[in-house]
């Protein structure tokens, strides 16, 4: 049993499609960012970092993994699967989820900000990160037009890492227009039925944009 420490953002939802794809039994413990549940001391207690996602393996004696690509590591370690045992494919997959977790969560994260949240419009802030959030797309989409998965021919946890983060690129201004292999690896993924599972649990808010920018405005003043 994993218990999953989330909420319904991007990378949450890479870990819980890794374990609907993995087929391994977990629990949700929902926290509410907007509550500062993540700053709370029983969750600092198992991320000090006060960021989700976080898991506890039970079946491991009650380990603790937090960090979104640490995390999609271990599990694809501990379950031999969507990570190659042969070094250099290993590799390649690890390359693609660096690739992630080092420019297109943090750059789409930014666009979200400053395109949608922040409280004053700053015009350069918001071109700065949706021009790079387009190189980093136009990066994904020169590779896929050789290969049908980010790291090659295989799914992998490269793939699961990133598609939560591309698949909202319109949330965060970025376009996508006339990258036809991006477009095709987007919509293959979609199809999945790990994918579909993952990016509902948790289930979003039934709110409204506005109430939702209301929410992340109020989060990034304290």
């Amino acid at each position: 049993m994993i218990d999953l420490y989330t909420a319904a953002t991007p990378n949450g939802y890479k870990i819980s499609i890794a374990l609907e794809e993995m087929g391994l039994e977990y629990q949700v413990h929902h926290l509410d960012l907007s509550a500062l549940d993540q700053k709370k001391p029983e969750f600092l207690a198992i991320n000090p970092n006060g960021r989700i996602p976080a898991i506890i393996d039970r079946d491991n004696d009650d380990f603790v993994v937090f960090e979104s690509g640490a995390i999609l590591m271990y599990l694809a370690e501990k379950t031999g699967r969507f990570i190659p045992s042969d070094p250099k494919k290993y590799s390649q997959v690890i390359q693609w989820l660096m690739f992630q977790i080092g420019g297109v969560g943090p750059m789409m994260g930014q666009a979200n900000v400053f395109f949608r949240y922040f409280p004053e419009k700053i015009p350069a802030a918001i071109e700065r990160y949706q021009k790079e959030g387009r190189r980093l797309f136009e990066v994904m989409n020169n590779q896929l037009s050789t290969h049908q998965y980010l790291a090659g021919d295989e799914y992998s946890i490269a793939d699961m890492s990133t598609w939560p983060w591309v698949r909202i690129h319109e949330w965060s201004g970025v376009d996508i227009q006339g990258l036809v292999h991006l477009q095709r690896w987007l919509d293959e993924l979609a199809e999945r039925p790990a994918c579909q599972k993952g990016i509902v649990t948790p289930p979003p808010a039934d709110i409204s944009d506005q109430e939702r920018a209301e929410q992340i405005k109020k989060m990034l003043s304290k």
